[in-house]
């Protein structure tokens, strides 16, 4: 559309510039026929009065358009001694005296039946009886028809000539650019398990199949560095795994043995992160089968409230100096339960981290979905950071140490979870503490 205003606005102006030089080159040439034929009918009087031929003068006066050329002869004290049969009996048509040889001319309005000004040339003529003045008089009708009838054409022609304009680029324009609108809605289906979907590419070899091509080469560039990211992830994660297993059973060993308050105590430091690294070897197990081939849930009849309570008794005894608030209806969606209880452990985890006194664990029924809302009373997450929380590995300022920060990783695989149940996980928007919103249809 910005393309079609500007062309109908450039071929407007460019119209209009062009119909100015038009109008004032028909109207000179229009003048210049006019002072011509005005000069050949001067020349014509003026030889009959040099030649003294009466024949002559009267052939003279008679002009070949009668009322639109007119001519009158004055002798020296200004009395019309000839005139064409348009203006017999009228004075003077005009006060012009030039001296023989001399030529005059002024523009004005005669009493011949012309609405039209007409242009009069004065010539002083030399004869043998004396001075003689010629007065040629041509209508302006002529320019000034022409001059309307060329205004009118441009008043007309000049915006249709600009709206037809204006209509072909809005087409052309949009049928050319018909292929970066097929390519802009695929390229917004593209997501990072879609990375194998290309862009189509048009059938003419132009600019716009070379970029759908380089498109193209780089979404290859990208699929290969994804897969072999995710690759690496699951490798490194099954690979993980055993030494986990080892170590796990091993500071289990050495906490049975005995040993004094120091290595005591470094052994349960042992045994807490190897339980943190196992949780996130799982968490990542999780990401790569999500972005190889998408989440695959069971979909089973699920009480949500039975796996409310359950978390709301596990945080009353983990955290008895956290208060539990909240309301809890009876709830059954579908889905996998294992999954969604997984999804609940980690907005409460989150929930905890952050909280200072309380936890909020509700759950009701709104508009046909099971609505879960887990908060606390802790720092509120800013606008610019309610999307953001949820990308792999984002953890705020507030959370970063290994003691109190999580992976970022619990967020992520809810969201991908709760999507894969078809429902949604968000932000609320509050000013003191933070509450995520789970909704899941019944």
């Amino acid at each position: 559309m910005r393309s079609a205003l500007a062309a109908g606005f450039v071929v407007a102006v460019a119209s209009v510039l062009a119909g100015g030089v038009l109008l004032v080159t028909a109207r000179g040439i229009l003048v210049d026929n006019v002072n011509t034929a005005a000069n050949d009918r001067i020349n014509q009087v003026t030889a009959a009065l040099t030649s003294g031929s009466g024949t002559q003068l009267e052939s003279a006066l008679r002009p070949a358009a009668p009322g639109r050329t007119v001519v009158q002869v004055l002798d020296a004290g200004g009395t019309v001694i000839g005139a064409s049969a348009a203006i017999t009996g009228i004075g003077p048509m005009s006060g012009l005296r030039p001296r023989a040889g001399q030529r005059q001319q002024e523009t004005r309005h005669l009493e011949v039946g012309q609405d039209a000004p007409f242009k009069i040339f004065a010539v002083g003529v030399a004869t043998s009886d004396g001075r003689r003045t010629v007065l040629v008089a041509e209508s302006m009708d002529a320019v000034d028809d022409g001059t309307e009838a060329i205004i009118a054409a441009l008043l007309v022609g000049l915006p249709v000539l600009a709206l037809v304009v204006g209509v072909a680029t809005f087409l052309f324009v949009g049928r050319t650019l018909r292929p970066v609108e097929a390519m802009r809605r695929q390229a917004a289906t593209i997501t990072a398990t879609s990375l194998h979907t290309r862009l189509p590419r048009p059938p003419a070899d132009d600019e716009i199949a070379a970029l759908a091509t380089t498109m193209n080469t780089m979404l290859d560039r990208i699929e290969t560095a994804s897969e072999a990211q995710r690759r690496f992830v699951a490798d490194a994660s099954h690979e993980l795994r055993s030494p986990l297993a080892t170590i796990h059973a091993n500071a289990d060993l050495l906490a049975g043995a005995g040993l004094d308050e120091g290595p005591a105590r470094s052994v349960q430091r042992i045994h807490a992160e190897s339980r943190r690294m196992a949780r996130l070897v799982d968490d990542l197990l999780l990401l790569a089968r999500v972005d190889d081939h998408g989440l695959r849930i069971r979909h089973d009849e699920v009480d949500l409230d039975d796996l409310v309570y359950l978390e709301r008794e596990r945080i009353s005894v983990e955290h008895p100096h956290l208060r539990l608030e909240g309301a809890v209806e009876p709830v059954r969606v579908g889905g996998d339960p294992d999954q969604l209880q997984r999804v609940l452990r980690n907005l409460v985890d989150n929930a905890v981290r952050h909280a200072h006194e309380s936890v909020t664990i509700s759950l009701a029924v709104r508009d046909g979905f099971g609505e879960v809302v887990v908060g606390n009373d802790g720092p509120a997450i800013d606008a610019a950071d309610r999307d953001r929380i949820f990308d792999r590995f984002v953890r705020l300022d507030d959370s970063r140490s290994r003691q109190g920060g999580g992976t970022g990783l619990g967020l992520p695989i809810a969201r991908d979870i709760i999507s894969a149940h078809r429902g949604t996980l968000t932000v609320d928007d509050r000013t003191d503490g933070a509450a995520m919103r789970v909704r899941i249809p019944l």
